[in-house]
């Protein structure tokens, strides 16, 4: 058995158990990125930092061992800032934004993003609910907002922006047109109210200035050709304008570790973006499986969770340094790894680097 302090408490456990899984039998928390339960213990995000008083040293917890005679701090100010100031590196080459440019813009904060995709996929009785969800009793702010949100939309630096206000109008025009019912009252509930005011101030990380050829990426969700159309004026109308979506959002959106851990530090995004890894979408057409290497903050959980997968080729760690990066191994194209785990990739992935196309 092992005697050991952890924030002034005294704990006695058996031999061979971290730091973290202790402080975390004690009922403390401790933040971690890199870390799950099923697999091996390994070191990358330094976000679980913990110190030793005893001997002055900074452990991280998920892979020390508590020893006979340790006095851990888990809670103090030095142990904060040091944990804040991981955070800091990863989110300095974290190029990805949380909130899609159109959605960040809009005065009423629509969810722009989730209405196109909606429409894209002709779930109207989706879109319908979206819209009545977000209106409540309000009139809708489209009708005489002057457009922020296609003024910010990428696909004007391509083309032209996508119709985002006249599909915003029609879908709220067809809640009269088929009787719906929506609470009368003028006020948001309370509790509604809270929620939304909460998320309006969260974390938000941003890409910073584009490289040549980086605003091309966002067009590989959109089909080869899509017909355009300005004036929306039935079901079908809307669903072929939405088709020209980028989709900039982060799909990651509300279930993104990384931002969760820098709202719970009041952390604020980096101005200075370091160019590690370039904007690109790697989509696999046999799975649907989506990597954005430059979302991810190369924790190795994907690589870890498939070694000793041998059935297909999987995800893998190449260069070296500074510039290593996690990507498909040098002899396999992207198109065939990861048949089978797809799934588990994207739910083991702490940020929107791995998602799924949809």
């Amino acid at each position: 058995m092992v005697k050991l302090k952890i924030n002034n408490t005294d704990l006695e456990v058996k031999d061979g158990v971290t730091i973290l899984d202790i402080a975390r039998g004690a009922g403390i928390n401790i933040p971690t990125l890199c870390h799950n339960e099923r697999l091996p213990y390994y070191s990358s995000c330094m976000v679980c930092m913990v110190k030793d008083q005893r001997t002055g040293n900074f452990l991280p917890s998920c892979s020390a061992l508590g020893q006979d005679g340790m006095d851990i701090d888990c809670s103090s100010e030095e142990v904060i800032f040091l944990r804040q100031k991981a955070v800091e590196l990863l989110l300095s080459e974290h190029r990805a934004e949380c909130e899609a440019p159109c959605k960040v813009v809009c005065p009423a904060g629509y969810n722009i993003p989730l209405m196109n995709r909606l429409l894209g996929a002709k779930d109207f009785e989706g879109a319908l609910k979206l819209s009545i969800e977000q209106l409540h009793s309000y009139p809708l702010m489209c009708t005489d907002c002057p457009g922020y949100c296609e003024n910010a939309c990428r696909r004007k630096k391509v083309d032209t922006p996508v119709s985002i206000k006249n599909m915003q109008i029609f879908i709220s025009q067809q809640i009269k047109l088929e009787n719906i019912f929506v609470n009368q009252q003028n006020i948001l509930p309370a509790e509604d109210k809270g929620k939304s005011e909460k998320l309006s101030k969260r974390f938000t990380s941003h890409i910073g200035r584009l490289e040549e050829g980086e605003l091309m990426e966002w067009l590989k969700e959109c089909p080869d050709e899509v017909i355009r159309v300005r004036e929306i004026s039935d079901k079908e109308s809307a669903a072929l304008e939405s088709a020209s979506c980028m989709h900039c959002d982060c799909r990651a959106m509300d279930n993104c570790r990384l931002r969760d851990i820098a709202d719970e530090f009041s952390i604020k995004d980096p101005r200075g973006k370091l160019v590690n890894s370039p904007i690109q979408k790697k989509i696999n057409i046999n799975t649907g499986l989506i990597f954005e290497n430059a979302k991810c903050i190369k924790c190795g959980l994907c690589v870890r969770l498939c070694e000793d997968f041998k059935e297909e080729p999987a995800l893998c760690f190449v260069n070296r340094g500074f510039i290593s990066i996690i990507s498909e191994p040098l002899t396999e194209e992207f198109n065939n790894i990861l048949k089978f785990r797809s799934k588990e990739v994207i739910d083991i992935c702490p940020t929107g680097a791995l998602s799924h196309f949809k």
